[in-house]
């Protein structure tokens, strides 16, 4: 029988990993696909929640030196993970990294910190510039990486620095906001790099009128944005234009393909049925931007990352 060079080197990172004596330990063959906000899709081959900095910096010793690939999982809200799932290891950052702290307009945010909580605890001290931020469930860290916005603002008009560690290399520095390579969702942060922290640079502002900005984003997201199993917007919008229109206008809206339907709520959401297909979300997304190709010329840009497909 032939040796299996793949199954080999994660048999040696997993004892690497299991020798480290986690607080949560090391899983193997766990589902990382429930633990996105469409909840569906397979297994990583190992998985680790590494409770503070110092369990994240000994799990980067044992793989930095191996090839073994690595996936950082926030809160998986613009992650689509294939059903036959992730042959590496996940990280996800644990409750160590998810602190808040207010020092006058500054704030600092644990990577794992929920955006939602982070809104609304800068409202609670009185300041503003984040509100946007309390529809979108996401972490700090995947904010940081896909530079996530929404309603006309986004993270890169009020971050100030990210602290990044690098799994492979084991490094750790703190990167000015000009130095993260921000854009239209997007950003320099690498696979294998993990936002530990971030530092925001907010204004003061009135609470009363903070709340008020906090109901009206929560209210407009429940009004025009499905529920249920999705990851928010599929496309990013093309300059001068709006992907959920293209989608729209070439027809798509309701469109189904097995366990997986473009919402008729929204046309740049794409549902999945309760104990769906990930493979079933991913062609539909492919017949969409087929769609949208043929009838407008447009070729749509996946905001949604793809995750052990092809």
């Amino acid at each position: 029988m032939e040796a299996d060079p793949a199954g080999d080197l994660l048999g040696t990172v997993a004892r690497g990993l299991d020798g480290l004596g986690l607080v949560e330990g090391v899983r193997r063959d766990h589902p990382i696909g429930p633990l996105t906000t469409y909840r569906v899709g397979g297994s990583a081959a190992l998985f680790v929640r590494p409770a503070d900095m110092a369990e994240l910096e000994a799990v980067a010793a044992v793989i930095g030196s191996s090839d073994v690939p690595a996936l950082v999982l926030g809160r998986g809200s613009n992650l689509l993970v294939s059903d036959g799932g992730f042959g590496g290891l996940a990280v996800q950052l644990g409750p160590g990294f998810e602190a808040v702290e207010v020092d006058g307009s500054a704030v600092v945010a644990g990577g794992a910190a929920s955006l939602p909580v982070v809104a609304r605890r800068t409202v609670a001290s009185g300041l503003t510039g984040f509100e946007w931020a309390v529809g979108v469930p996401g972490s700090i860290g995947g904010a940081v990486r896909m530079n996530a916005g929404g309603h006309g603002a986004d993270l890169a008009a009020i971050l100030a620095s990210a602290t990044v560690l690098d799994l492979a290399a084991g490094t750790i520095d703190e990167r000015p906001v000009d130095g993260l390579g921000l854009g239209y969702r997007t950003s320099s942060v690498g696979d294998h790099e993990v936002v530990v922290a971030a530092r925001l640079s907010l204004a003061v502002g009135e609470r009363s009128a903070g709340e008020a900005r906090l109901a009206e984003v929560v209210r407009w997201r429940r009004e025009n944005q499905p529920g249920g199993q999705n990851a928010g917007s599929v496309f990013t919008n093309p300059e001068d234009d709006s992907a959920g229109r293209l989608v729209d206008a070439a027809g798509c809206r309701g469109l189904r393909h097995g366990t997986a339907e473009v919402s008729q709520r929204h046309a740049n959401f794409i549902q999945a049925d309760e104990d769906g297909s990930a493979d079933d979300v991913a062609a539909l997304m492919d017949e969409v931007a087929r769609r949208v190709l043929e009838v407008h010329g447009v070729s749509l840009v996946p905001e949604t990352v793809l995750v052990g497909f092809g």
